[in-house]
């Protein structure tokens, strides 16, 4: 961690909901003022769209049917972590890009499927805000959970999650059901052992659940909404936590446990606005206290 060169990261895997997180964030550092720089996970996959299919057969040819995003051989978790211990130290290191369609293609001059060239953190970055799926990752060789000022983790119900992986893969990508189950069916284990390991890392946890039938995920027709749902934001140390202003501001909600607050689904917004605005706030005062 850093007083002068703060970094938040927000990590979940595939499917949960990060991007949306990271809109909120995008919003409260426009509204602020907060020069901050973005870095996605997916930049630091080891291997481009074309090449990870190959090595993935690879990998099943050798017996290895488990080779996924998710661990860490098929990610350059060292660099990570080093752009991490950098910007710490000094507020530098090089990032990229990876591009997922056509539309990004277009905006970033790199066909889909490839990653951009490398580039320096702009010199006037206050703060290093990370999304992705290992954010706060430890494993016997990395450890960036101990480089984030503040970690985020965004976790839905199992079945939701792959409910929203299953409808964004096939409207997106053009994915059939059959494919994106083998998908999952293959991250699983490093599922278990380096993404959920991170949300006991996390200071702040969102967790959506749902409150319609979502026992099969696989032949659910629609993403259960906001309305549909409920929220359980899991606080690491509720120490300097307002439970009651935020009961009272977020109608509907009521604490569950003593570090735990649930709200109506379609309050997320609000309540994420009202939890992590002075939690920035106070991380960039500090910053600022060191000039």
């Amino acid at each position: 961690m850093s007083v002068k060169h703060p970094i938040i990261s927000v990590t979940g895997s595939s499917g949960a909901g990060t991007t949306s997180v990271k809109e909120t964030f995008d919003r409260i550092f426009e509204r602020e003022g907060i020069k901050a720089t973005s870095i996605e996970g997916d930049a630091f996959h080891r291997y481009d769209r074309a090449d990870m299919k190959i090595v993935m057969q690879e990998e099943a040819e050798k017996g290895n049917n488990h080779f996924s995003h998710f661990g860490p051989e098929a990610n350059r978790l060292e660099d990570l972590e080093s752009v991490f211990r950098q910007f710490s130290e000094c507020g530098g290191g090089r990032i990229r890009n990876y591009v997922h369609d056509d539309i990004e293609a277009e905006l970033r001059g790199t066909p889909p499927g490839q990653f951009t060239d490398w580039r320096d953190i702009p010199e006037d970055t206050e703060l290093l805000f990370y999304e992705g799926l290992h954010g706060a990752v430890v494993t016997e060789n990395v450890n960036l959970a101990q480089y984030c000022d503040l970690k985020i983790g965004v976790t839905p119900v199992i079945n939701l999650e792959w409910i929203q992986k299953i409808q964004r893969d096939k409207a997106d990508r053009g994915y059939s059901t059959e494919a994106i189950r083998d998908t999952i069916l293959r991250r699983m284990p490093d599922y278990i052992n380096y993404i959920c390991p991170q949300f006991t890392e996390t200071d702040i946890n969102f967790q959506r659940i749902p409150t319609v039938d979502t026992s099969n995920a696989f032949i659910a027709r629609y993403i259960p909404t906001a309305d549909e749902s409920m929220v359980v934001i899991r606080f690491a140390n509720p120490r300097g936590i307002d439970f009651p202003y935020l009961v009272s501001m977020i109608h509907d909600s009521f604490m569950s446990r003593a570090n735990t607050i649930v709200i109506p689904g379609g309050k997320l917004a609000i309540a994420m606005q009202l939890i992590l605005t002075p939690m920035i706030l106070r991380l960039m005062e500090r910053r600022r206290r060191t000039r």
